[in-house]
């Protein structure tokens, strides 16, 4: 992209970072799970007998899912930060592809329904104008299979691990383990496929200023 803005490069690479760490504490949090669910499994106490592994495990398990939130938030926080530096500079290149307000770079994840497209749209728009002008097309399988896998976390993943929390038996936590395997594996999935969406802009919008640099 031309223009006078700064490209945001250091913030896509915080923005990585941050999603390249909410998977890995996504992963902790499963095997926490399923360590309790041994545990459980092993010994067949209720919370009330006070075993001490089983205690062990909750507070493993607890704490992690603490972390796994608030690295949620910080994540979400960088993200919508580094879409709009983004949005700064498709302002300079391609101001009228840009179909949405400004405002909804944060908006648009927050409102019901406009969450359903509204962020495909606008990273769409980002997508075209960060490529050289005779060559503008807004969407890309990478951006639809982003999106699909996003919209299916949104669905079907919670961060909600307090089933598992309270379980005390071992049926108990093998059926909210399969809830928590389930929103792992789809926030793992998401996590690596904003990582390419992120990599891949960010290395797109830097092509024509580098181009330009040469010349």
């Amino acid at each position: 992209m031309g223009g006078k803005a700064a490209l945001p490069g250091g913030l896509a690479r915080w923005t990585c970072g941050m999603l390249a760490c909410f998977a890995l504490m996504t992963v902790g949090t499963e095997m926490a799970g399923w360590h309790k669910y041994r545990v459980l499994l092993a010994l067949p106490l209720t919370r009330s007998d006070g075993g001490e592994a089983l205690v062990r495990a909750d507070m493993w398990f607890g704490n992690l899912t603490g972390w796994l939130q608030a690295a949620f938030l910080a994540t979400m926080l960088l993200f919508i930060l580094w879409l709009d530096s983004m949005r700064s500079l498709a302002e300079t290149v391609w101001p009228q592809g840009q179909r949405r307000h400004r405002a909804w770079v944060l908006f648009g994840w927050l409102v019901p329904l406009a969450q359903l497209f509204i962020p495909k749209v606008f990273v769409n728009d980002l997508w075209a104008a960060a490529q050289p002008a005779t060559e503008r097309r807004r969407g890309n399988p990478l951006l639809t299979a982003w999106w699909l896998t996003v919209l299916a976390a949104g669905h079907w993943a919670t961060l909600d691990y307090s089933p598992l929390k309270r379980a005390g038996t071992a049926g108990e936590a093998r059926q909210a383990l399969r809830q928590v395997t389930l929103s792992g594996g789809l926030h793992i999935g998401a996590a690596a496929l904003t990582i390419a969406v992120v990599w891949r802009l960010d290395g797109m919008s830097r092509a024509p200023r580098q181009a330009d640099t040469n010349v």
